[in-house]
């Protein structure tokens, strides 16, 4: 396929996640070519245009900070989330933030990683991006080699450290990890890869997103995590099993299939605890949430490093993660928190919130793990692979 990108197309990071929606069709499905055309005509969306830095704010979720720090500091005209559609009229572009499109291209079939005549059809109209960047369940190997002048990232989000098959991953040029395993994982695959141990969530952290607030202590602990088994709520729920019932917890759950386990599980254990979700709230109200908490708790152990560690710091709450945690025990320092066995886990919330005063949790995480500080580091680290 012969690219058609115009020279005035500006340079762009796009960040594609594993994220589906919509329901599968039986319509016919158009080639590359059909698709290349509709793009091109304006039918299927607005091309890529270049954002003014004034309008930038590094803001939002795991998903929105790194592309939005790019833009804000003018290595990237432009940057694009993309995500996936199962059905035969993927919706209009859609604005994630001023800074930032959101796109959902058609999907080609169910199986992962993902095939997508759309995307491909996208990448023939206005050219590959600068940088490409893959998380979680992947894209097709037809849609790199599209891309193959691109600076190609890869993360898997979550525990694996390689969630795509080899056929895919030779082609990333970076895989970011969680931890030192993970790299080891890859380096076993693909000996002459870069890897570097920078996940996305809580390395590049937003301080103005999460933010101290002054709010009343209305919860001992809080839990932001999808109602899924591997966010381990029933740790959380053992725990609290052993400690007095005045002490009050608040669950925020986005999505997952298990909340009505959760609740029933709760309601048996007699527990003080508040649910909130799904569906899922705003950023902002996932902030004032955290700032109505004493400490947060993550109880996960095949987790990859999840965003929330950083962003409960930045709220200024410290941290009580499960010392099984696959990826992100790092950001769990004397000063951030602690980390408990499972079966100890009531005992580290009890020691925790009987010295609260003892930790500085935002002003270790702007320090080291805010955006600036990463992407300084990202960008020494592509510049050493790739010195054009």
């Amino acid at each position: 396929m012969t690219s058609k990108t115009s020279s005035s197309v500006p340079s762009r990071i796009v960040i594609i996640s594993d994220f589906l929606d919509g329901e599968w069709s039986d319509a016919p499905l158009p080639s590359p070519v059909a698709f290349r055309d509709e793009w091109l005509s304006g039918a299927r969306g607005s091309p890529p245009k270049a954002q003014p830095l004034k309008t930038v704010e590094v803001e939002g979720g795991y998903l929105e900070r790194l592309p939005l720090a790019m833009v804000k500091t003018g290595r990237i005209d432009c940057a694009e989330i993309w995500s996936h559609w199962r059905g035969d009229v993927p919706p209009a572009d859609q604005g994630r933030h001023p800074a930032l499109v959101g796109r959902r291209f058609r999907l080609n079939g169910p199986a992962a990683p993902f095939a997508s005549n759309d995307m491909l059809g996208h990448i023939e109209a206005f050219g590959p991006p600068s940088i490409l960047c893959v998380w979680g369940l992947g894209i097709c190997e037809d849609v790199l080699k599209a891309c193959r002048h691109s600076f190609k990232i890869y993360n898997s989000i979550d525990a694996p450290a390689l969630r795509v098959p080899f056929e895919v991953s030779r082609h990333f040029d970076l895989v970011l990890t969680g931890a030192e395993w993970q790299s080891d994982v890859v380096r076993q695959r693909h000996p002459e890869m870069a890897t570097v141990i920078m996940p996305i969530g809580p390395e590049f952290a937003s301080d103005v997103t999460f933010k101290p607030l002054g709010l009343p202590k209305a919860y001992d602990v809080i839990y932001v995590a999808a109602a899924q088994p591997y966010k381990r709520h029933d740790i959380l729920f053992e725990a609290l099993k052993r400690l007095p019932r005045s002490l009050r917890t608040l669950c925020v759950c986005g999505y997952g299939e298990t909340i009505d386990d959760l609740h029933c599980r709760v309601d048996e254990l007699g527990l003080n605890v508040d649910f909130i979700g799904p569906p899922g709230v705003s950023f902002s109200e996932v902030n004032r949430l955290m700032n109505l908490a004493r400490i947060g708790v993550v109880c996960g152990i095949d987790d990859g490093a999840p965003a929330i560690l950083t962003e409960y710091m930045l709220a200024g709450i410290p941290v009580l993660a499960n010392n099984q945690l696959s990826c992100g025990l790092q950001y769990i320092t004397p000063r951030t928190g602690l980390a408990a066995p499972p079966h100890d886990f009531h005992t580290g919330i009890r020691a925790m919130l009987g010295r609260l005063h003892s930790f500085s949790p935002r002003a270790v995480v702007q320090s080291e793990w805010t955006w600036p500080h990463t992407l300084q580091r990202l960008e020494a680290i592509m510049k050493s692979l790739r010195p054009d």
